[in-house]
């Protein structure tokens, strides 16, 4: 008799069936993706919304009105504020000296800023204490910076001479010697635009600095292989490089030079050689109580920056969606 087979239990069970992963619950959103950012930033939409925009709005609205005197009115009187404001001569005299101030600020702060650049961008030893002192005179506020060149610029004679006549009487270079921002000539706002093109030279020296450092050295090495000088190196190679720091660095100067005002006030503020229209709009405003004529006179300013800042804005949009 034969011994039975012996069957294993598992035999006739279902083969195994792959693992197969619960399904992974997805959470539903509840709002868009940038709601959260918008959250975020709210705060400072807000505060920027009033106390920027918001203010600027009422000035224009203030810029439309009678309003003179501690009284505030707002009749609407049009556009009478802004007809009064082109026929005053002093209106016309500080228009004068804001080209005048904006085109010597502009002009000696780029070519400044561009000659120490220069020569950083050689590769001097202490490049990076130069550096420093380039940029220390930006640090300084423009209330001192005009407490400084109030006395550089003295136009004082004799034994009470000082500041930079004083330089020139001791070098022997009595020719310079001139009376600055206090002399009857119309360029006297000329002198004013030496402490500001000092001040922020130092800032127009790291744009270019930044430009120039920005070019690949193999390019440069390319041209010299061609046979190129370094001043070919520069013109071909380097200078079209700088176009766009050279545009940003110049919009900048003049957005800067049509609103500076602290230090022109602290500089000397009862001289009307040196006014502008921010002068003219503090002391119009405050001092007169004319704040109809105050607002007109910044929204004239206002319209001036967006004139400025306006087509940089759309240019620089225009290039980033390319």
């Amino acid at each position: 008799m034969s011994a039975p087979v012996h069957v294993p239990r598992h035999s006739n069970a279902p083969p195994p069936q792959p693992f197969t992963p619960p399904p992974v619950r997805r959470r539903k959103r509840r709002g868009p993706a940038w709601l959260a950012g918008l959250l975020l930033v709210s705060p400072s939409l807000i505060l920027i919304g009033v106390f920027v925009y918001g203010f600027l709005g009422w000035n224009v609205r203030v810029s439309f009105t009678n309003w003179r005197g501690l009284s505030p009115s707002y009749h609407f009187v049009g556009l009478d504020n802004y007809a009064r404001l082109l026929r005053d001569e002093r209106w016309h005299a500080d228009v004068r000296n804001l080209v005048v101030f904006t085109a010597v600020f502009v002009g000696g702060a780029l070519l400044l800023g561009f000659l120490m650049a220069m020569l950083l961008d050689k590769g001097v030893r202490g490049e990076g204490f130069l550096r420093g002192v380039f940029l220390f005179p930006m640090a300084i506020s423009f209330i001192a910076t005009a407490i400084v060149w109030r006395w550089l610029l003295d136009n004082g004679s004799g034994d009470d001479t000082a500041g930079l006549n004083k330089l020139f009487a001791v070098l022997g270079l009595d020719f310079l010697r001139s009376d600055w921002h206090k002399s009857d000539s119309v360029w006297a706002i000329a002198a004013v635009a030496l402490p500001a093109g000092w001040a922020l030279s130092g800032y127009v020296m790291a744009l270019f600095l930044a430009g120039m450092r920005g070019v690949p050295e193999a390019l440069r090495e390319s041209a010299r292989l061609d046979g190129a000088s370094e001043s070919q190196v520069f013109w071909h190679v380097v200078r079209p490089a700088l176009r766009p720091v050279t545009f940003s660095a110049m919009l900048i100067m003049i957005h800067i030079s049509l609103k500076t005002f602290d230090l022109l006030y602290a500089l000397d503020q009862g001289n009307l050689r040196i006014d502008t229209p921010s002068l003219y709009m503090w002391f119009t405003t405050f001092d007169g109580g004319f704040y109809d004529r105050g607002a007109t006179i910044a929204t004239v300013l206002l319209l001036g920056v967006a004139l400025v800042v306006g087509p940089y804005v759309w240019y620089a949009l225009r290039t980033e969606r390319r």
